[in-house]
């Protein structure tokens, strides 16, 4: 110890890890809560497969050059498997020109355009403000007057509000970040970091569910511990035995 105190940044760099360990423990307990909240809010546009076994949960704006960089990478693991459902959380921290392309985003839905909007304003080299965001409106096939009424629906402003809260209680300060199986990443997230993120998440995911399947529960006839994976099986049978009585 009395050596550690000699290098302090050895005792900060310490902290700093026990830190992240309790972050995480954390988190795989305020995930699962919020699992609602995260994947199936109706407010929040999809892409990839709405039915994926692994989802993608990415919190962005606009005007953040890091999240203009990995939406290319969330696009190319959406492509590369088939399996995966992304979850788009518009979370605009950089002012009111992110808050207003956010807005316009959303309201994008309701000409169904949500994706190919997102898409072009992620792929805008300069400010996405008002101005550029209705041009890149029109470009895609918006009618832009429509979006500006839609863009007054107050659920809009309730869905982003929402983002935000869900992003305080996950300790979601900044852009990017992604949330994926019981972990949030902050940072761009590289195609094959993104890749090992999902195989990890899809193995949990398998584990959680072979541990389910050994929990017996008691069979009321003859006192038997059965699995749930069986009893769907268990009740055909019967079902079938019955009818042939």
């Amino acid at each position: 110890m009395a050596l550690l105190l000699h290098y302090p940044y050895i005792v900060e760099g310490l902290h700093r890890l026990e830190d992240q360990r309790q972050l995480a423990a954390e988190l795989r307990i305020l995930i699962p809560e919020r699992r609602d909240a995260l994947f199936n809010d109706p407010a929040a546009p999809i892409a990839g497969n709405p039915e994926g076994d692994v989802a993608l949960v990415a919190f962005f704006d606009y005007n953040c050059l890091d999240c203009r960089a990995e939406a290319v990478n969330f696009q190319q693991a959406v492509k590369d498997d088939l399996n995966v459902k992304l979850v788009f959380k518009e979370f605009p921290v950089l002012g009111p020109a992110s808050e207003f392309a956010a807005v316009a985003a959303l309201a994008s839905r309701k000409q169904g355009k949500y994706e190919a909007f997102h898409l072009a304003l992620m792929g805008f080299h300069g400010l996405v403000n008002e101005r550029t965001s209705l041009t890149i409106a029109g470009r895609v096939g918006l009618d832009v007057e429509q979006l500006k009424r839609d863009m007054e629906d107050p659920a809009i402003a309730g869905a982003i509000a929402r983002n935000r809260a869900l992003a305080n209680d996950l300790y979601i300060t900044g852009t990017p970040a992604l949330v994926v199986g019981d972990d949030v990443i902050p940072g761009v997230v590289e195609v094959a970091r993104l890749q090992r993120s999902i195989a990890n998440a899809r193995a949990k995911a398998q584990v959680r569910s072979f541990h389910i399947c050994k929990i017996g529960i008691f069979d009321r006839l003859g006192g038997r511990a059965i699995s749930p994976c069986v009893l769907p099986l268990v009740r055909a049978i019967s079902l079938i035995w019955s009818a042939t009585l």
